[in-house]
């Protein structure tokens, strides 16, 4: 009889299976009707929420699966999770109440609980300055310029006078007259230095990208563009002029590239930096430094130049341009995790700038 007048027992279909997600529609309606028991629920609700909170996933687990690999870590733990949520501005905008069990704290210090304990340090360090005789020392004598040199990099590392900068002295070329006068680490590992020197004049340390500030027609006119136009020479000068032609004027935070030719650095980055005073300013500074390191990102640099962007023609107060610089570059880092640029030289000429940017590199939140 059943195989006459008997009916094919049908397997049921869930809500999700019709409705192309995983996650379960019946138990999202559930949910709906109970926190919202006054109001009529439609038939897509469920499904849109479901729907929702799939891609939520997803992208969260993208992400986090990002911070491990980035960490060299195999498995996603909690803390991968919560760096990813803390790096992405929507997802943290929308999950900001939220408390991921185990994830950790990111380091958040304040500045002024750092300030008495390496403030006294950054100002004595900012007193260094590169002794002009070596220099003529070693122009003198040509016979015994290895001996000699080798002697003044074992003064110059005894000199630097800063536990941080001891590191990364070995770097240093005194024939050039320059020093790294502080370092700093950043939260991912990237480093920051700071140099007494011009950003011009950098063939002691492997920088392959340097930052040139200037205005929408990228012109050479000031110190700085002077000085990069004799050491890149005619073909970085004829770049420039293509540059002009091809892209037309540049806009305010915009970067652009050039090859360096005659220059120590691979590449420039020329940059439209905002005049003080300018609406938004603040805002388009930052975003003019983001801009910078995207770029270098792009060419995959592993180091970078910079000089005070904005504190020159542009007006900017020097400690306000270096706290706005200092926290765009470690924001940029935190934000984008996977960067290939691994070190950050700031090149500095005067000693009230190399104050100033030992005093704000020192309020930073180590690592």
């Amino acid at each position: 009889m059943s195989s006459r007048g008997g009916k094919k027992k049908s397997t049921k279909t869930s809500r999700s299976t019709k409705a192309g997600v995983i996650f379960p529609v019946g138990r999202m309606l559930r949910y709906i009707k109970r926190g919202l028991p006054k109001y009529r629920i439609g038939v897509g609700a469920p499904v849109y929420m479901a729907a929702v909170l799939e891609y939520l996933t997803a992208e969260i687990l993208e992400l986090a699966g990002n911070a491990a690999r980035d960490n060299k870590k195999g498995r996603v733990t909690p803390r991968h999770i919560l760096l990813a949520v803390a790096n992405d501005e929507e997802l943290n905008q929308l999950l900001k109440g939220v408390t991921i069990a185990a994830g950790g704290v990111l380091p958040n210090i304040h500045p002024e609980l750092l300030a008495k304990k390496r403030g006294s340090k950054g100002k004595l360090e900012a007193v260094i300055t590169p002794p002009p005789a070596k220099k003529s020392k070693s122009t003198k004598k040509s016979g015994t310029a290895k001996k000699q040199g080798t002697k003044k990099s074992s003064r110059t590392k005894k000199g630097d006078g800063s536990k941080s900068a001891s590191a990364d002295s070995t770097t240093d070329s005194p024939s050039d007259g320059f020093t790294v006068l502080s370092t700093k680490s950043l939260f991912l590992g990237q480093k920051l230095n700071l140099i007494h020197s011009e950003i011009s004049n950098l063939a002691g340390f492997d920088v392959e990208g340097v930052i040139n500030p200037t205005n929408a027609d990228i012109d050479l006119k000031d110190d700085l563009g002077s000085a990069l136009e004799k050491k890149g020479g005619k073909e970085f000068v004829e770049a420039v002029l293509e540059l002009r032609k091809k892209n037309g004027p540049l806009e305010v935070a915009g970067a652009v590239l050039t090859s360096g030719y005659g220059l120590p650095a691979k590449f420039v980055i020329h940059c439209n930096s905002p005049g003080w005073g300018s609406d938004k300013c603040e805002e388009m500074l930052d975003k003019t430094v983001k801009n910078c390191l995207a770029l270098a990102d792009e060419k995959k640099l592993k180091s970078i130049a910079f000089p005070s962007i904005g504190s020159g023609r542009n007006g900017f107060p020097k400690q306000t341009a270096a706290q706005l610089i200092l926290k765009a570059i470690s924001s940029y880092f935190v934000s984008t995790m996977s960067s290939s640029i691994k070190t950050v030289y700031f090149v500095l000429f005067d000693s009230e700038s190399i104050g100033i940017y030992v005093q704000e590199m020192a309020k930073l939140d180590s690592n």
